[in-house]
């Protein structure tokens, strides 16, 4: 997804690109994600001025390109007792609060904005600058759209092995492309030719597990989050959150995970749930129940009603800089060469910001 927006604003100024993917299709952590764009948790300054830019971004690039599914959603981060109540309240008071439409509310009024939830739960954090994308359809639809402009090449399943000088690269079938810019945007792969460009590159791999159930049956028409996301995203941090932590710990499975609950509401119907997070590697190559067991209870405490039978389970990986408060890691690698990785979880949401950023950049 990084890699297609950044196509997208270069022919967007009047310029032809050629796009080289590894593989056929996107099948990284481009359509392993909720598609969320994710505004209410980011910390303040730089990393919500990228998300709120991309926001606005997203509104623009889905009123073109309908296939994408943008929906502006919002968000409702679901609190229980009044510790987590005390959290929320607090992140109302932030400075940066209204940019981000944030409002406390009661319990009623979370249900009239989202019916589905019919559980027992004392209220909610309202965001209302939240919104969702279609992330397994959005990149094709993306690149559909570029390919309309005459000005956009696609060549799927090559690999770039080599950076040459006078701005070109040599792929793994040895044809030699050149450009005036080239931006390696390699996701998880740190390896191989992104070690040799960058060999102190401060990035690193986060794994994650999720799942995706049957039609729910009716709308879920807001994003959902447990308080436990409070933990994880940095917008929430303060007195009251270290007060939430010492009085109630995470279940031993959610500890375990590093796991959080947020939920979409697929194009079909259908939820997708998560997640988890693993930073040591090796990372496991199967799957574990006990995360997925744990996020059943949760969502189903706040629906009220048995969870829709799931129908996909999944594991995925993506880079995040090991100083997680920089939105992107962005380095000039060779003249004209630029390697732009590590958005870490943000990547969805702030992709066409961190784009922009780069073309401006670069002058295109």
């Amino acid at each position: 997804m990084l890699g297609t927006l950044h196509a997208w604003h270069a022919v967007e100024r009047g310029h032809e690109v050629l796009h080289i993917e590894r593989e056929a299709e996107a099948r990284g952590a481009s359509v392993r994600n909720f598609g969320q764009i994710w505004v209410s948790g980011r910390a303040g300054g730089e990393e919500l001025a990228t998300a709120l830019r991309a926001r606005e971004l997203w509104e623009g690039i889905g009123a073109r390109v309908p296939g994408i599914g943008f929906r502006a959603t919002g968000s409702l981060s679901i609190v229980k007792n009044a510790a987590e109540r005390a959290v929320a309240e607090a992140a109302t008071r932030r400075p940066d609060a209204a940019a981000r439409g944030y409002q406390l509310l009661d319990a009623e009024a979370a249900r009239a904005l989202n019916p589905a939830l019919r559980g027992e739960f004392a209220g909610a954090l309202w965001c209302e600058r939240d919104a969702a994308v279609e992330p397994r359809v959005a990149q094709r639809a993306l690149k559909e759209a570029l390919l309309a402009s005459g000005r956009y090449r696609y060549l799927g399943g090559r690999e770039v092995r080599e950076v040459l000088g006078e701005r070109a690269v040599r792929d793994d079938h040895g044809a030699v492309h050149h450009g005036d810019s080239v931006v390696l945007c390699t996701g998880a792969w740190l390896g191989g030719l992104v070690r040799e460009l960058a060999p102190a590159l401060p990035v690193r791999r986060v794994r994650l597990q999720m799942m995706q159930t049957d039609p729910l049956g009716e709308p879920l028409t807001t994003s959902v989050a447990d308080a436990d996301s409070f933990r994880y995203y940095p917008a929430y941090a303060s007195e009251a959150l270290d007060a939430m932590a010492a009085a109630q710990a995470q279940t031993p499975t959610a500890a375990a995970h590093k796991m959080q609950l947020l939920m979409v509401q697929r194009a079909d119907g259908g939820l997708t749930i998560g997640d988890t997070h693993a930073y040591e590697t090796p990372f496991g190559f199967d799957v574990v129940e006990d995360p997925y067991a744990h996020l059943t209870g949760v969502v189903e405490s706040i629906i009220g009603r048995p969870l829709p039978a799931v129908r996909r389970r999944w594991a995925g990986v993506y880079a995040q800089c090991t100083d997680t408060s920089r939105v992107v890691h962005r380095e000039q690698v060779r003249d004209g060469v630029w390697l732009v990785t590590g958005p870490g979880g943000r990547g969805m949401t702030c992709a066409p910001a961190i784009a922009e950023t780069t073309a401006n950049d670069l002058g295109w």
